[in-house]
């Protein structure tokens, strides 16, 4: 229900104690309670007993059946603030605007309202003479900080309207860290000194990237001709980056794997090296297994036409052992040696390096070339 507040309200009653006034007709010039209030109303009260010289002002609740005034919050009275026990007689009672309610300008034209504020409709006009209007937000803790929202100042001559956003949503801030989902931007700078252009220095993102198939691509490219619709760039699922062109490399770092087994099969997973070290004396001839990791073939991340290199170095104490059995995805292959003859025995208190670079001439079908060479 509703606070309401009228003008020229006023009624005698005749109630005794502390309860419920009941209400007993306008004075003349006046209205009643209820031609203005519902049942459930509230609205802010006086009561005058000029026999008793008592007073009360408060918040009642109006009452359409029995037609009462529920003396709801007591603001104050004659009786210490506390509700007036009224003596027999009339009594005034009538709709009031009280002190502690009533919003006013101080001396230095400011309004203070203490506790919340709500507005039902419409729009607030913020406005200020000569300088831009602010609002301050203060915490919850002594008001010992504030954060102010600020318009624009008249030299931007900006007329527009910040819409918040969703629910779930934040704002975003230009010094937060914050990471942004599904955003387009316009003309972005990547660096605050590079603009990404058809011209500068850049890296776009194009079209097609997927969860699958994340891709890398130049914008604007002209210098690729019919390859110019294509990828520049490509990384799939697997990691596996193509380039298309030329491509110019400073210095390539291979990951080395650094492994003290002795014995048994080697599964060399091209997935996450290129080499593995195997750096104490081997204690025996060993298989080795090359694969693109524990759950990827390398069938499945090699296309037709491709080649991939592995080197597997085996530190040998005073009895030399070798690799002796050759395998991609499990399957057995015989390497073609560089020289012509394949291993039979490692180097004695040696290091062998073995090479293997593994072709894939059809689906699930690889030569490869291999060579072993003693380091010492």
């Amino acid at each position: 229900m509703a606070l309401v507040i009228k003008d020229r309200v006023k009624e005698t009653t005749t109630t005794t104690g502390t309860g419920p006034l009941s209400l007993g007709g306008a004075e003349s010039n006046f209205v009643t309670f209820s031609s203005v209030l519902s049942d459930g109303d509230t609205t802010y009260y006086g009561i005058v007993d000029s026999e008793n010289t008592a007073f009360e002002v408060g918040l009642g609740t109006y009452a359409s059946s029995g037609n009462t005034l529920t003396r709801t919050t007591i603001f104050a009275s004659s009786n210490s603030g506390s509700a007036v026990n009224l003596q027999a007689g009339s009594k005034i009672v009538f709709c009031a605007y009280p002190s502690e309610k009533a919003v006013f300008e101080d001396a230095t034209g400011k309004v203070t309202i203490d506790g919340n504020v709500g507005i039902e409709s419409g729009l607030i006009d913020l406005k200020n003479a000569g300088s831009v209007s602010k609002i301050k937000f203060y915490c919850e803790f002594n008001n010992a900080h504030a954060q102010t929202v600020q318009a624009a100042p008249h030299s931007e001559a900006a007329t527009n309207t910040l819409t918040l956003p969703s629910a779930g949503s934040n704002l975003v801030s230009d010094t937060a860290t914050q990471t942004l989902t599904n955003k387009t931007l316009t003309s972005p700078k990547i660096n605050e000194d590079v603009a990404v252009s058809a011209t500068a220095t850049e890296l776009n993102i194009l079209d097609g990237v997927t969860a699958t198939t994340a891709e890398l691509n130049y914008l604007d490219i002209t210098t690729l001709g019919s390859s110019e619709a294509s990828k520049a760039v490509t990384a799939d699922v697997n990691a596996k980056v193509t380039f298309i062109g030329a491509t110019s490399v400073a210095e390539m770092i291979e990951k080395v794997t650094i492994d003290t087994s002795t014995t048994g099969t080697i599964n060399f997973d091209f997935v996450t090296q290129a080499v593995q070290f195997f750096n104490t004396n081997q204690a025996g001839n060993r298989t080795i297994n090359f694969r693109g990791d524990s759950s990827t073939t390398l069938n499945s991340i090699m296309a037709v036409g491709e080649s991939m290199t592995a080197a597997i170095v085996m530190k040998q104490g005073a009895s030399a052992y070798y690799l002796s059995t050759y395998q991609v995805d499990g399957s057995s292959v015989t390497p073609e040696w560089s020289g012509g003859t394949s291993p039979t025995s490692g180097n004695a208190n040696s290091l062998d390096s073995y090479t293997f670079s593994i072709i894939k001439t059809a689906d699930a079908t690889f030569t490869v070339l291999a060579s072993q060479t003693q380091f010492a």
